[in-house]
């Protein structure tokens, strides 16, 4: 426009056409890069979008604001107000049937000359044209033009009104306004109302009214600065915003009397604000001299109608380019997107503002995120790969053996690492299966104590040990090695599952068991440190010769068969410098015990490729009472510090435990087994630790996320015996209505004058009598709805007529009722009756069964739909 910054305007009807306004009319094409639309003279948008220009209209001088005509035909129709205060019809030549002919070129007079600063078309009844103008003490200022009318001026038009125009027809001039409105008043800025085309928003000189064309005489105003750049939401038609100088105020009609919302104050005026129209609630503002745009995001802001607070917003801003904005406008149809020009040179940039990804983990695992109004799943191409990655997941492992019920089985421990999947939790586990196993035998002393401390604390309290020299068995040397024995050493022996129960101290079953497992290493080794060097080559051979078996050990077993205990020998020699390069860490220890002096066993010892358990076992073998306690120690803070679930050996289930377990967690996120390792802590002071407090109840409320409510239940059930301060306290019962006190109570604890518990049919009884009446005050107890008997059975053995620690069998042949005879009420209306008796009429019906009672009692439960996961 003359001598001010451009603007744009997108075709109503062409979606990808629009027109730049500065000094002259210019419609571009937008179109993709190399397409057949763009010609080679475009101008580049984007990586992927140019503009073509189709036609320009230099025929229209002295521009102040533009509009273009909302229906299809004329499809290229424009008005444009000047300077002088007159609306001209142009057209940019795409158009050429007769209707608009005759209406390009046609101009609409105001009676007294002074600037034009808004136009608006009614988006309904298109022949009306409203027009803001400057102020004029004799004059209105919202003119509202016909531009079917046929009416021209009387008498010829004053030189000073038309000095600015062009000569034209008389035909085509329009003097005769079809409403007047806004008498000695300016107005800067309009739009007409969506939810009414009858009623027209201005921003008059110091408020915004409403004027409605059906009574021309009356307004609805509010007194405000903020009358600039009013623009209706089009997805919510009682929401305008307005501008004045670097503040945006956000209206709402239905409660005109303030604005709701007010913007962040910007340190420059703002020049244009506009709503998106592909996104609800997206307003973006535009300041002067800047290349930002400014986004305010009231998605989600409900409409505070009395609510005097004011709603939260998110704010933004992006930067479509380097150079200054002249103007912006949204695209009609395209998400988020909108074109930008500069404020100098016409450079055009199209531009996409992206959404923020909001993303979310279903409970299976499942990704899911949301931009604009899409919503998207990750799914890899790739089944296979698909099953790789979940396998890495900790919550999909633990999501699986929940469903294996891993943990559960509390008789037969060990079952448990059959689930576990993962070669450290079998460790774990089996280690629980020997502490199950020990606690049976009769040792002096708290043997439950002794066996869940760990190994560490084990070999601290070593007394009696015994030194004794044992030859090779197997071999012609005689040379004796130095071993130790105690009573300690053995049952630790056997918490790392050398040697089995008892008193017996051979590893021959142990031989067997990994002979079975085809460990043929590592039982050739465990032999090996028997001193038992015949068994051990008899092993490798069998070993070699097995199916799928390593030839390699027979050459092993050669050179085993060659030990020599001379210092100075070529085999001792070869051995310490070949044996790295062995690649199973089992023959390389046999060979570095070989070749080590009694008592310096570094190179078996510090092997970390080898299990907890053989280099433990190992060490109370041939380590003496000084440097057993160092070396354990040592190996503890090792496997505290990395975590390793083998390290439970030696710190057991106390508060090292806790501290190993920790770092567990944090390195796998496993709660699923910390939770149940944890409970076989002991002493319970153990379970009273916060972070195993955390762990259970993040465990607990994993499996309410996977709809695993009886699991979840089993699980609370095993906590509450193994820490029965767990147990929650009754939360609800049933009171009567005229004493208030609690029936189930009065059952349980107080036997009304007397009379034996069997008399309310509390007892194991086979005829399970019903208590029909208040313990009490022998009131009767509310009636079923549905059969009218009175309500009340007891469901399971009384509390308080036993020990604490009895325990309560809640199988269903020793239940007192079943489930359909217990209590059960809506918490909205009180109505109830029989469980058996609500769940069958609910099935039908959807109201409560008392009479002239509307309650939609079933529906008001918002978990009643869900259906358990692992109800199978």
């Amino acid at each position: 426009m003359s001598g001010s910054k451009p603007d744009i305007l997108w075709s109503p009807h062409h979606p990808d056409r629009y027109v730049i306004c500065d000094s002259e009319l210019g419609l571009y094409r937008i179109g993709p890069v190399g397409s057949a639309e763009t010609k080679a003279g475009t101008l580049p948008l984007s990586e992927e979008t140019a503009a073509t220009l189709l036609a320009i209209n230099s025929d229209t001088p002295y521009m102040k604001c533009v509009a273009w005509y909302p229906k299809h035909e004329p499809e290229c129709l424009l008005a444009v107000g000047q300077a002088n205060g007159r609306v001209v019809l142009t057209s940019l030549g795409q158009s050429h049937n007769s209707a608009c002919k005759e209406l390009v070129g046609k101009e609409f007079v105001p009676k007294h000359a002074r600037q034009c600063n808004t136009l608006a078309w009614n988006p309904v009844d298109s022949n009306l044209l409203a027009a803001g103008l400057d102020k004029h003490r004799a004059d209105f200022s919202v003119l509202i033009w016909d531009i079917s009318s046929k009416l021209s001026p009387e008498t010829s038009v004053a030189a000073e009104k038309i000095r600015l125009s062009v000569d034209l027809d008389s035909s085509t001039v329009v003097t005769k306004p079809l409403y007047e409105l806004g008498q000695n008043d300016a107005c800067l800025s309009l739009c007409w109302l969506l939810r009414d085309p009858k009623l027209l928003l201005a921003g008059m000189h110091r408020n915004l009214a409403i004027f409605d064309l059906r009574n021309t005489s009356q307004k609805t105003f509010v007194n405000t600065k903020a009358i600039q750049g009013v623009t209706v939401d089009p997805h919510f038609h009682d929401r305008v915003a307005s501008f004045f100088e670097g503040q945006v105020a956000i209206w709402d009609l239905r409660k005109f009397e303030k604005p709701v919302l007010t913007l962040t104050e910007q340190p420059k005026p703002l020049t244009k604000v506009a709503w998106c129209p592909t996104r609800t609630g997206l307003l973006a503002t535009l300041t002067r001299d800047s290349n930002i745009i400014r986004l305010y995001d009231m998605q989600h802001t409900p409409t505070p109608i009395g609510d005097e607070t004011e709603p939260t917003i998110i704010e933004r801003s992006v930067q479509p380019c380097e150079s200054q904005i002249g103007s912006f406008a949204w695209h009609p149809s395209s998400q988020n997107r909108m074109v930008v020009v500069s404020a100098t040179n016409r450079v055009m940039t199209d531009f996409t503002v992206f959404e923020r990804i909001s993303l979310a983990w279903s409970s299976t695992t499942s990704l899911m995120w949301a931009c604009g109004r899409h919503l998207y799943e990750c799914v890899e191409d790739s089944a296979e790969e698909v099953e790789r990655m979940i396998e890495k997941d900790i919550a999909t492992k633990m999501r699986e053996r929940a469903q294996s019920r891993y943990g559960h089985d509390t008789v037969q421990v060990w079952r448990n690492h059959l689930l576990a999947g993962g070669k450290d939790l079998q460790l774990k586990l089996s280690h629980m299966k020997q502490c199950a196993e020990d606690m049976e035998l009769k040792l002096q002393g708290n043997v439950q104590s002794v066996v869940y401390s760990g190994i560490k604390n084990i070999v601290k309290t070593t007394s009696g040990t015994t030194e004794s020299r044992r030859c090779w068995s197997g071999s012609d040397r005689q040379t004796d090695v130095p071993r130790y024995h105690s009573e300690e050493r053995c049952l630790a022996l056997r918490l790392c599952g050398w040697v089995s129960r008892g008193t017996d101290t051979d590893v021959e079953t142990f031989l067997r068991s990994l002979e079975q497992d085809h460990e043929w290493e590592r039982a050739a080794a465990v032999a090996l440190f028997n001193l038992d060097i015949r068994r051990a080559i008899q092993i490798l051979n069998k070993g070699a010769t097995a199916e799928k078996g390593d030839l390699n050990l027979n050459v092993v077993a050669m050179a085993l068969s060659g030990y020599t205990d001379e210092k100075s020998s070529l085999w001792r020699e070869m051995c310490s410098s070949l044996r790295l390069q062995l690649k199973n860490p089992y023959l390389c220890i046999m060979f570095a015990f070989l070749t080590s002096e009694p008592g310096a066993y570094d190179g078996v010892l510090y092997e970390s490729s080898v299990a907890v358990r053989d280099r433990v076992a190992f060490a109370c073998m041939f380590l003496n009472d000084a440097q057993l306690p160092r070396y354990i120690d040592k190996l503890t803070h090792e496997m505290k510090e990395a975590g390793n679930l083998e390290g439970i050996l030696l710190t057991g289930l106390t508060k090292d435990g806790v501290d190993l377990m920790e770092s567990y967690v944090d390195r796998t996120g496993d709660v699923q087994t910390a939770s149940f390792c944890m409970l076989k802590g002991f002493p319970g002071e153990v379970l009273k630790d916060p972070r195993v407090q955390c762990w259970i109840e993040n465990y607990r409320n994993l499996l309410d996320a996977w709809r695993f409510w009886h699991k979840r239940a089993e699980f609370d059930i095993h906590r509450g015996k193994m820490d029965p301060s767990s147990k929650p306290l009754a939360q609800v019962f049933v009171s009567c209505n005229f004493c208030g006190k609690s029936i189930s109570y009065s059952c349980s604890a107080m036997p009304h004058q007397g009379r034996s518990f069997t008399q309310y049919g509390v007892s194991g009884s086979p005829t399970k009598s019903k208590v029909t009446s208040c313990p009490g005050c022998r009131k009767p107890l509310p009636r079923c709805a549905l059969c009218l008997m009175n309500m009340g059975t007891p469901v399971s053995n009384c509390q308080g007529t036993g020990k604490s620690d009895e325990k309560v069998d809640l199988t269903r042949e020793n239940k007192l009722a079943q489930f359909n005879n217990w209590f059960t009420w809506c918490h909205n209306c009180r109505h109830g009756g029989h469980a058996g008796h609500m769940l069958s009429w609910f099935r039908d019906h959807t109201e409560c069964p008392v009479s002239a009672c509307t309650c939609k009692c079933m529906q008001l439960d918002t978990t009643g739909n869900l259906v358990p996961s692992d109800s199978s």
